[in-house]
């Protein structure tokens, strides 16, 4: 297998069933780390991580958790390394700003949207899955709070299946910003976007389509007429797991107000209004979050299958 570019070779270690995986040709979906390391509390965060591999397995595709683990970029990792991982208390969460310095001071990160993305396109991986994206941040015309997944979305080509953005942003706004650096937004088998723990947000899904196959096609003909960037997938979370938007609502906006009061800013913002929300909803949100991450690795790993 190949490493693009071949200069990072040295700094980076592939597991070996991705590395037999890719140099036959096989399918393999990559997994993001921040939902491991900043995203979900220990024991669940483990479970959840082996289970949403376990899904990718039997679905026919190689399972590639991306991690930062003492400065070497993982492109999947061991059960013993997944599982120390999601004990670990003080790992970085790393994007393009700062995969190179957890990388230079030999540091652990989980790894965002943007960092896995960089790393699995390294890697030659084609297809990632994720729960939801970073996007615009309610309140992002003051504090300018904009996720660097959005424009990576635009740069780097791979295939993020996700419920959408995380329903604590400004979703009307984080579709702006897509729509502006060109990143293609696909509602898989919906015409409304997905608002991530509910099935409907009140926008508009930009384009859809039914199946995995189409999502594959679309993406060769992107790269065909070489248009770059990436897609973004926005799958609902089934209805029978998933917390109605009118409900969430209320929950959102008390996480929000603990927020501001207590002045939490930048990569801080996400993972104190996810566990404040886990709180509030005595932890249904994580149940909802957990299913819709395994809806969403069972339909990267049909798409992996159809590229």
């Amino acid at each position: 297998m190949t490493i693009t570019p071949d200069t990072a070779r040295p700094f980076i270690d592939v597991h070996a069933p991705v590395a037999q995986a890719l140099a036959a040709g096989r399918p393999v979906v990559a997994l993001e780390s921040t939902i491991i390391t900043h995203g979900m509390p220990y024991p669940d965060n483990g479970a959840m991580a082996a289970n949403v591999e376990k899904i990718i397995s039997d679905g026919g595709a190689v399972p590639a958790t991306i991690a930062v683990v003492n400065g070497r970029i993982k492109i999947g990792l061991s059960d013993g390394e997944r599982e120390s991982l999601a004990m670990t208390g003080d790992a970085m969460k790393l994007s393009r700003a700062d995969l190179a310095f957890a990388v230079s001071e030999g540091r652990t990160g989980g790894t965002t949207v943007a960092a896995t993305m960089i790393a699995a396109h390294m890697a030659g991986i084609k297809v990632f899955a994720t729960g939801g994206i970073g996007g615009v941040h309610k309140g992002a015309e003051k504090s300018f709070d904009i996720s660097a997944d959005l424009d990576e979305l635009a740069r780097t080509p791979v295939i993020v299946v996700s419920a959408g953005a995380k329903a604590i942003l400004d979703i009307e706004k984080t579709l702006e910003v897509l729509e502006t650096r060109g990143v293609p937004v696909i509602g898989h088998g919906c015409e409304t976007m997905p608002a991530f723990w509910s099935r409907q947000s009140p926008f508009r899904a930009p384009l859809t389509l039914h199946r995995p196959e189409q999502i594959a096609h679309f993406h060769k003909t992107r790269q065909a007429l070489g248009l770059g960037g990436g897609i973004l997938v926005a799958n609902p979370v089934p209805q029978d797991q998933e917390i109605p938007a009118a409900e969430m609502a209320r929950y959102i906006d008390a996480a929000q107000k603990a927020a501001e009061a207590q002045h939490i800013s930048g990569k801080a913002v996400t993972p104190f209004l996810l566990s404040k929300i886990l709180e509030l909803t005595d932890g249904r949100s994580l149940k909802t979050n957990i299913a819709l991450v395994e809806n969403n690795a069972r339909l990267a790993a049909e798409i992996a299958k159809a590229l």
